[in-house]
C-alpha cells in the first residue's frame, strides 16, 4: 500500500459512511449495533474497584487497631544536607543540588529492625518522622507491615549501585547479593529496587502527603563522572560519554550464546545475536539491555541470568514481586534510577494519592507487569517516559501470564511520553483494562510536553493480544506535543520512512510497529482488538491554534518484519474493533491527513471531530 493510500486525507474520511463500510464487506460499526451494552464494560470497572477497595483493612493501615514501630526506637537518626556542586535534576539539566552530608548516618539496619520487629507482632505501622533520613540500601518490606512517612518526612537513598547488592536473598559472589527481578521484563537477578518485597502479603507503602518523598537520588553523582541516570547510554544524558559502562556498551562480561546453550542452532544464534540466519558482525548484542532479552530467547533459564555489579540494568525505585493485597498511598517519590513503580505477578495492587515525580530517562510512573487486579485513582504523574504502561512479560518471559483487570480514574498527567500505554513488554496479553475520568493536564506543554494520551506499542517480537481496553471521560486542556517524531521502519518494508509519527503528535496512537530495529528475534505477531474510546476533548494551549500533530495513527503490524526460521510464516492479522465516539481533537497541525492507517479493519468513528469537521464513518486500511 502506498503512502497516499495509508494516510486518511479530509476527502476519503468524510467519503466514508456506515454504508459504506456495509457495501465493502465490513461488519457494521459497534455504535450503530442495535442493543449494544454501552455501561457492560464499566459495570466490570466498579466490580473491580469494589474488590480492591476493601485492601486497606488489614493491620497497620486505617480502620483497625495497630501498632506504631517508630524507626528512631531502633536507632535510626536524621541527617543533614549539604549543598553540592553538581547533579542531575532531569537527563538533561544539571546544576547545584543537595544531599546529604558525607558520613551521614545509615538508617538501612534501622529501618529492617523495625519492619521486623512489626512483622513479628503480627502487623502494623513503621512510621519513619518528619526529617530527612539517609538509607544506604532497600527497605524491603515485609508481610502485614505498613511501612509509613510522615508529613516532611523524606528519604535520600544512596546513589551508589553497590549499596543495592548487598542485602538480596541470592549471593552471586562479584556481582554481589541480589534480588529476583524483572528489568524490562525479562527475568533477572539484579540489584534491589529501593523498595522491594517478594511473596509477601498486606503490604503497604503510605504517606500523609507530598511531602513524605522517597528520593532515590538517581541523579547524584556516586563517582566522579556517574550516576545511575548515566547508566543509560546516551550521549548528553546525565553527563554520558561514549564508551563508558552503561546498559548500551557492549560488555565482554556477556559470553557468546553458544556457550550457554550448545543445543542452539548456528542459525538460532546468528537470528538472536545479530537479527540474520545468516549470521554477522560486532558484539552489539552483549550490550546489557540487549543481552537480558537474548538470554530469554536463547531459553537459558532465569537462574543463570545474573547481573549485578559489573553490569548496569539500573532497578526500579519500588518494586514488589508475587505479593498480594498491596497498597502504595499518599506520598511523592522522585528522582528514581529506572521506573518508579513496578508490582509483577502481584494480586489485588492500589496506588492512590500518589505524585510519580521523576523526569529521569526511562522514568516511567506505573509500570503493574502481569498483574491481576490494579486500581489507579487519584495519581499524578510528571514523569521522563510513560505516565502509566501496563506490561506482561516479553520474549520467553511469560509464565506469570497477562495483565488484567486494571481500572484507572482521576489521575492527571503532566509531562511523559504516553498518558496510558499497553506495552511495549506484552508478550502474555494485556486484557480488561479501564480508564475513566483523566485530566491530560500537559502543564508542561512549553518545556517537556506530553506526547501522546493514549498509546498502544508493541511489534513482531513483543507480540502479544491486547483486547477489551476501554477509556472514557478524558480532557486535555493544553493539548499534546506539536512536533512529530518518525519512527524507523526495517530494510523493505512497506512502509515509507519519515511518514508515521508514531513516537510523538497523535493524540490516539496505535504502534504496532515499534521500534522493530531494537529487536533482533521478529517471530511473534501481536492481536489488538476490541477497544472504545469515549468522550476525549483536545484543545489548544493558551495562545496557540493546533492541539497536536494528528489525531489518530494506526500502525498495525508489519508482516514483512518477520524474520524466524520457520515457513510459513505466521499469520499477521490487523488492528480491528476500534470503536472511536463523541471526541473532539481540536486543530492538529496536520490538517490535510489528520488520521494516518496502516493495517487495520473496521476503524469506527462516531462523531468525531478533527478541526470542526465531525466525522460518522468506518474505515479500514
Amino acid at each position: 500500500m502506498t503512502d497516499d493510500r495509508s494516510m486518511m486525507s479530509r476527502r476519503a474520511l468524510l467519503a466514508g459512511t456506515a454504508a459504506g463500510a456495509a457495501a465493502l464487506g465490513l461488519k457494521a460499526p459497534a455504535w450503530a449495533a442495535a442493543g449494544r451494552d454501552a455501561d457492560a464494560p464499566w459495570r466490570q470497572a466498579r466490580a473491580i474497584c469494589d474488590r480492591i477497595e476493601g485492601l486497606r483493612d488489614f493491620p497497620g493501615f486505617r480502620g483497625r487497631e495497630f501498632r506504631h514501630f517508630y524507626v528512631t526506637a531502633y536507632g535510626a537518626r536524621p541527617c543533614q544536607l549539604v549543598t553540592v556542586p553538581l547533579l542531575y535534576q532531569s537527563a538533561t539539566v544539571s546544576g547545584p543540588g543537595l544531599a546529604p552530608a558525607t558520613g551521614s548516618f545509615d538508617c538501612h539496619a534501622a529501618f529492617a529492625a523495625a519492619i521486623a520487629a512489626c512483622h513479628r507482632d503480627g502487623g502494623g505501622r513503621v512510621v519513619v518522622p518528619a526529617g530527612n533520613w539517609y538509607c544506604a540500601g532497600p527497605v524491603t518490606l515485609l508481610s502485614n507491615v505498613n511501612f509509613h512517612l510522615a508529613s516532611g518526612a523524606q528519604i535520600w537513598f544512596s546513589p551508589n549501585p553497590a549499596d543495592y547488592a548487598k542485602y538480596g536473598s541470592y549471593d552471586f559472589g562479584a556481582n554481589g547479593k541480589l534480588v529476583k527481578s524483572r528489568w524490562q521484563a525479562n527475568d533477572c537477578y539484579n540489584f534491589s529496587a529501593m523498595v522491594y518485597a517478594y511473596g509477601q502479603e498486606n503490604i503497604a507503602l503510605t504517606g500523609e502527603d507530598w511531602t513524605s518523598i522517597l528520593n532515590g537520588q538517581a541523579g547524584t553523582l556516586y563517582n566522579p563522572t556517574n550516576c545511575w541516570w548515566t547508566w543509560k547510554g546516551t550521549v548528553g544524558t546525565a553527563g554520558f560519554v561514549a564508551g563508558q559502562p552503561s546498559e548500551g556498551t557492549a560488555n565482554a562480561l556477556n559470553l557468546p550464546l553458544g556457550t550457554l546453550n550448545p543445543a542452539l542452532s548456528t542459525a538460532e544464534i546468528n537470528l538472536i545475536e545479530f537479527g540474520a540466519a545468516s549470521g554477522g558482525t560486532g558484539n552489539a548484542y552483549t550490550k546489557d539491555s540487549s543481552y537480558l532479552p537474548a538470554l530469554s530467547e536463547a531459553n537459558i533459564p532465569p537462574a543463570a541470568r545474573i547481573f549485578g555489579i559489573g553490569h548496569q540494568l539500573p532497578p526500579c525505585m519500588i518494586e514488589f514481586f508475587n505479593c498480594r493485597n498491596v497498597v502504595m498511598e499518599g506520598y511523592q517519590v522522585t528522582n528514581t534510577p529506572f521506573w518508579q513503580h513496578h508490582p509483577i505477578a502481584c494480586t489485588d495492587v492500589l496506588i492512590r494519592k500518589v505524585y510519580a515525580n521523576s523526569t529521569g530517562p526511562n522514568n516511567d510512573g506505573f509500570d503493574p507487569e502481569a498483574c491481576d487486579h490494579v486500581l489507579v485513582d487519584k495519581v499524578t504523574f510528571n514523569t521522563g517516559d510513560d505516565c502509566i504502561a501496563i506490561k506482561s512479560g516479553k520474549d520467553n518471559d511469560i509464565e506469570y501470564g497477562p495483565a488484567q483487570n486494571h481500572v484507572i480514574r482521576n489521575c492527571t498527567m503532566n509531562s511523559g511520553h504516553g498518558g496510558i500505554t499497553l506495552g511495549s513488554e506484552m508478550s502474555a496479553g494485556v486484557k480488561n483494562v479501564f480508564a475513566e475520568n483523566l485530566s491530560m493536564e500537559n502543564q508542561n506543554y512549553a518545556t517537556n510536553p506530553l506526547n501522546i494520551a493514549i498509546r498502544v506499542k508493541t511489534n513482531l517480537n513483543r507480540g502479544g493480544t491486547v483486547e477489551n481496553f476501554h477509556v472514557r471521560n478524558v480532557t486535555l486542556p493544553n493539548g499534546i506535543n506539536l512536533t512529530p517524531s518518525f519512527y524507523k521502519p526495517l530494510p523493505g518494508s512497506p512502509v515509507p520512512t519519515n511518514t508515521v509519527s508514531t513516537n510523538q503528535g497523535g493524540v490516539i496512537t496505535f504502534d504496532c510497529d515499534y521500534s522493530p530495529g531494537s529487536d533482533n528475534v521478529r517471530i511473534r505477531p501481536p492481536t489488538v482488538k476490541n477497544i472504545t474510546i469515549t468522550n476525549l476533548t483536545v484543545t489548544a494551549p493558551p495562545g496557540g491554534t493546533a492541539s497536536c500533530y494528528q489525531a489518530v495513527i494506526v500502525q498495525g503490524p508489519v508482516a514483512a518484519d518477520y524474520n524466524g526460521l520457520t515457513t510459513p510464516p505466521p499469520t499477521v492479522v490487523p488492528v480491528a474493533d476500534v470503536t472511536i465516539t463523541n471526541c473532539n481533537f481540536g486543530t492538529p497541525v496536520n490538517t490535510a491527513k489528520p488520521i494516518y492507517l496502516y493495517n487495520v479493519q473496521g476503524l469506527t468513528l462516531d462523531k468525531v471531530t478533527i478541526a470542526g469537521t465531525v466525522y460518522n464513518t468506518v474505515l479500514s486500511a
